[in-house]
């Protein structure tokens, strides 16, 4: 009896499932299943966003009522419902979606609107690509979630961050002949105890290992050189907190540039991240090979400089003179970083033929998450092999 009832219930449980995303009350869906209460609140938020806009009629006679409408107020009410029924990160999901299909973007402009909604990166992406046409009452809004957005991802990210590239920092500082008064002797006597000789009592060092001697020469520079296009938006976003978490780094000196057919350089804006952020354009065309050229122009110190050019890499300007920096930059000694995107979104679209012309110059370009960049940084600054994903 019990195993009955446990049955009944799990199927009830399908139904209702199914129910809910078919989202169709006429009846029509087979399922046979009525909706109440939250479950039908919960059915008329998904049907306003998923369901038949077409204004067909039903087979009852009445109209189909999906769709938000243009008025804030009742996109407002629906994105305080959907934080009702649902989990943050469907929250988030629905939120873009309802963006994309229904063409919301002009009323995030209004700042009632923007309180309302649940902040993330790609809700960020979309208020930046709006910020020239944003109107002035909603500016102040716009930067609080934005500013709200970057201190989370500065939380999360910044401590490994920190960590990773100071060790990698501390490590590529040693020098392999130095002076004596320059050797680290914990570090020589660790990596020599196989030398060790019991009869005599000692280690006979083979390795000496030492600490650089000035710290202007240990600096390294760190240029990243994002592709400010549309589809490059959550990119931006994770690199210019990153550019302000390696500004903050006093073994660097960390450049900013964004390009898109033009070269903006947002170095003296690092120190807050939201304003390198309100400093991007997002959207229009691409000059890689004009931004490559401005990066090489500032490159003082080869041997220690590292360039990460966050591209999708659709060139809209000379692929030879593109393809040429990069191999000039190696070729002086320069660590160069292709990074296809860096973001959680997974493989983005590129330009397959500029990705492999640029693995045969030994950069290979692959997309990067932000958990993964610290340790690519790493790897860079100490010249190591880059640590690709197996699906990069």
């Amino acid at each position: 009896m019990n195993a009955t009832v446990v049955d009944a219930t799990a199927t009830d449980e399908r139904l209702r499932r199914w129910r809910l995303v078919l989202g169709d009350d006429s009846g029509a869906d087979g399922t046979g299943c009525a909706l109440a209460g939250t479950d039908a609140a919960m059915d008329r938020t998904l049907q306003a966003l998923y369901g038949d806009r077409s204004g067909e009629d039903r087979a009852d006679g009445t109209r189909r009522g999906a769709g938000l409408g243009g008025s804030a107020p009742r996109i407002a009410r629906w994105l305080g419902d959907i934080r009702t029924y649902f989990p943050t990160s469907v929250v988030q999901v629905m939120q873009r979606d309802a963006i994309e299909r229904l063409g919301l973007s002009a009323l995030l402009l209004e700042p009632e609107l923007l309180e309302a909604v649940e902040a993330d990166v790609h809700l960020v992406g979309t208020l930046l690509s709006l910020n020239r046409a944003m109107p002035e009452t909603a500016k102040e809004t716009a930067r609080a979630v934005v500013r709200k957005v970057v201190q989370d991802l500065e939380r999360r990210l910044s401590s490994r961050t920190r960590a990773t590239l100071t060790g990698a920092l501390d490590r590529s500082s040693r020098v392999a002949r130095p002076r004596h008064r320059d050797i680290d002797w914990d570090r020589t006597i660790r990596a020599n105890l196989k030398h060790y000789l019991p009869e005599h009592g000692t280690v006979v060092p083979e390795r000496l290992v030492g600490h650089g001697r000035a710290a202007q020469s240990l600096r390294k520079e760190v240029m990243l050189c994002i592709d400010q296009s549309g589809s490059m938006a959550a990119s931006v976003v994770y690199a210019s907190v990153f550019g302000a978490v390696l500004a903050s780094m006093r073994a660097l000196d960390t450049r900013l540039v964004v390009f898109d057919t033009s070269v903006v350089d947002l170095t003296d804006q690092l120190a807050d991240p939201v304003d390198v952020l309100f400093g991007t354009q997002l959207g229009g065309g691409t000059d890689i090979n004009r931004a490559l050229a401005y990066c090489q122009s500032r490159i003082t110190r080869p041997a220690e400089t590292v360039v990460v050019l966050i591209s999708d890499l659709y060139e809209g300007g000379i692929r030879d003179g593109m393809l040429k920096r990069v191999a000039a930059m190696k070729a002086s000694g320069v660590q160069f970083v292709s990074l296809l995107a860096l973001s959680d979104e997974g493989a983005p679209a590129y330009d397959r033929e500029h990705a492999a012309a640029l693995a045969a110059l030994g950069a290979p370009a692959f997309a990067c998450t932000p958990d993964l960049f610290p340790d690519v940084m790493a790897a860079a600054l100490e010249k190591r092999p880059l640590p690709i994903p197996e699906s990069g």
